[in-house]
């Protein structure tokens, strides 16, 4: 069951509106790396986990996301409500569809289920949250640098926040699987080649790249595929 609260979890003050910024915005209601899509994301993960304190993280932080998805709403309402709706309608997505919130991206894409990222196992859903995470503080800190008043910059740089936050909680659940650094997980064994790094690329002065991804003892160098075959 859930109740909603009509207070949002941070305060929604746009000082002045602006609907083509409002446009920017349906990036992160109906786009790709939006609040819908990590709402939805994480919900369906739970149901996945056999871990009850994981999967009570997942559950507060989808309906978290679901009180995000409102704030851009409420963004972009208020960037698109309050202002000379001839200057609305310069937008052509506002001048077909009105104005308000609506579930398509920036470039008037629909939201699709496409974009969920879920798999079944908690370990590879929790390392899809952090890549989520991570594209979604991207997006919000790209809005950030062209918010036209200090009002809604205040309410991104709070998205932004907790989407750092949320990215902390993913990667103390991994490590508390002991999973954080160990790529492996699943029940397929790799093969012999699992700690092979190949050379397959140069840069033209004769001289590889070396690094803790392609060095011993982790790693074993080789320039050619073939050559792990024969040793």
């Amino acid at each position: 069951m859930f109740f909603h609260k009509k207070d949002p979890i941070h305060v929604v003050n746009v000082n002045d509106s602006n609907p083509r910024f409002a446009q920017l915005l349906l990036e992160q209601f109906g786009g790709a790396t939006g609040e819908l899509t990590a709402a939805l994301q994480y919900w369906v993960q739970s149901f996945h986990v056999e871990n009850a304190g994981i999967r009570d993280m997942l559950q507060d932080i989808a309906i978290e996301e679901f009180g995000h998805l409102e704030m851009v709403g409420k963004l972009i309402e208020a960037h698109t409500k309050d202002t000379d709706q001839t200057d609305a309608y310069k937008s052509t997505l506002f001048a077909v569809r009105g104005i308000g919130p609506h579930f398509l991206d920036s470039q008037g894409n629909a939201w699709t289920a496409n974009y969920i990222n879920e798999g079944g196992d908690v370990v590879r859903d929790l390392r899809a949250n952090i890549a989520a995470e991570a594209g979604a503080r991207q997006t919000y800190e790209e809005l950030i640098k062209l918010a036209p008043d200090q009002g809604t910059k205040n309410t991104l740089v709070h998205l932004l926040t907790r989407e750092i936050s949320h990215t902390q909680m993913f990667m103390k659940a991994l490590d508390s699987l002991g999973k954080l650094t160990d790529p492996f997980f699943g029940n397929i064994q790799p093969d012999e080649t699992v700690n092979i790094y190949y050379n397959l690329s140069s840069n033209g002065n004769g001289h590889d790249e070396r690094g803790p991804w392609n060095s011993e003892p982790a790693f074993k160098y080789v320039a050619n595929p073939l050559e792990s075959k024969t040793n």
